[in-house]
């Protein structure tokens, strides 16, 4: 009877045993799990995004990463800069800041070589430079009105002149923000359509000898 009682007690007692005891109960599950396992990704050179023509300013950059032990974070970084949507944003990593800060200083040249205005089209009563994002227009003609449609994105202006030219259509070839000017003949005005390579809104002033449109 007595040995029954011991092999009960015993059996007990193996049950209860823990897989590994020298850890305590309430923090054996809070260990983070980390794995051996070699990474195979590849190191990152050079990712690039390119944002939609609407974009004007980037605000933030967010980065995604994975930690060792496998969890989400985020990061996020402000930036609050103007940009050029024709141009890809990058994100790489580079060890050699004086390589970084001489193509930076090389940009800065670039573009600080003078910009003359070319002309695109001419009719005789009316002439189109272009320059960056501004488009001069010559003529004697008083502009009756002007707005902007969509699809595809365009400037729209009238000009009083009694003509008949029938239709005009000049397009850009060269890497111009003004990608077509387009002229056709109205009752006692002409139309002057002249479409763009993405979303603009625009200014229109008055210059000596005509007017000058800036693309925004």
């Amino acid at each position: 009877m007595i040995r029954v009682l011991l092999l009960i007690c015993l059996c007990s007692l193996l049950l209860q045993a823990r897989e590994n005891p020298f850890f305590p109960i309430d923090t054996a599950q809070d260990i983070p799990f980390t794995s051996n396992q070699a990474n195979t990704l590849p190191m990152l050179k050079r990712a690039t995004a390119t944002l939609p023509s609407t974009a004007r300013t980037i605000e933030s950059v967010t980065v995604e990463y994975k930690n060792l032990d496998g969890s989400i974070a985020h990061k996020k970084v402000l930036i609050q800069n103007t940009i050029d949507w024709h141009l890809p944003i990058f994100i790489s990593q580079n060890y050699n800041e004086s390589n970084g800060e001489t193509v930076v200083k090389k940009q800065v040249i670039k573009q600080a070589k003078k910009v003359n205005y070319k002309k695109i089209a001419s009719l005789k009563f009316i002439s189109f430079y272009a320059k960056k994002n501004k488009l001069k227009i010559l003529t004697k003609d008083k502009i009756l009105r002007n707005f902007l449609l969509v699809k595809p994105h365009r400037i729209v202006c009238d000009f009083k002149r009694d003509t008949d030219i029938g239709s005009f259509i000049k397009s850009i070839n060269e890497k111009s923000l003004f990608t077509k000017i387009r002229v056709g003949t109205h009752k006692d005005y002409y139309r002057v359509v002249i479409e763009l390579d993405g979303y603009y809104s625009y200014k229109l002033d008055h210059i000596p000898g005509g007017y000058m449109i800036k693309l925004l």
